[in-house]
């Protein structure tokens, strides 16, 4: 019997969305995902009953990025795979976050794949980088190429608790570019939730000479 098969018969993989048996999505927890289709804020990528330059999210807030696109409404199965992914240590969901995600974003036309980087204390936690290995996986996917173009000046506080204005204060500044930066670039993150995190980075490329950044991320918070 093969190593895999063996694997899988005394620790049966089990479904991360309910547990259930099935690898990684069970068809029940993968019909129950949210994909975030058009009818989408043109800039911010929120859902609205039509098409919108700006939404409510979005409108009167200066912005460094061109666009920002998510796969999937942060919620029921997709919170449990980005927890899994993030938390638990299933690096290999990765590889499930980006084909899920090119189902439902096209390739956009830029020149080069960056990151969000990672925050040191979290990384050596975590073991991982979940959008560096997004990035990844996005840009082999589409044909693209990745570069290290952004670092962290600091460290963080933790944003989960933190409102939108508390947000954009954390992560005011954190980012810095990295040598000479393409004039179309694309921003990976694993979650877009007010867009804070996106728009300090994005502003930091821009600083640098990107002339346009279009951001992706596997999910989004949805209000």
């Amino acid at each position: 019997m093969p190593g895999s098969s063996l694997i899988d018969l005394l620790l049966p993989r089990r479904c991360i969305g309910c547990a259930g048996a099935g690898d990684v999505l069970c068809a029940a927890c993968r019909a129950a995902l949210r994909p975030l289709r058009a009818p989408l804020c043109r800039r911010c990528g929120a859902p609205t009953a039509w098409p919108v330059e700006r939404c409510r999210e979005c409108a009167g807030r200066r912005l460094a990025f061109a666009s920002a696109r998510a796969g999937y409404a942060y919620s029921g199965p997709t919170r449990e795979l980005v927890h899994a992914w993030k938390e638990r240590g299933l690096r290999r969901l990765a590889l499930q976050a980006a084909a899920l995600t090119c189902a439902v974003i096209d390739r956009p036309a830029v020149d080069v794949v960056v990151a969000i980087p990672p925050d040191d204390a979290r990384l050596l936690r975590r073991g991982h980088h979940p959008p560096g290995r997004l990035a990844a996986e996005l840009a082999g996917r589409w044909g693209l190429e990745t570069a290290p173009l952004l670092r962290r000046t600091r460290s963080t506080t933790r944003q989960v608790a933190f409102r939108r204005d508390e947000r954009r204060r954390n992560v005011r500044g954190v980012f810095a570019a990295r040598g000479p930066v393409p004039a179309a670039v694309l921003l990976v993150d694993d979650v877009y939730t007010t867009g804070a995190t996106a728009d300090a980075a994005a502003s930091a490329l821009r600083s640098a000479g990107a002339r346009r950044v279009e951001v992706v991320t596997f999910a989004r918070a949805v209000r």
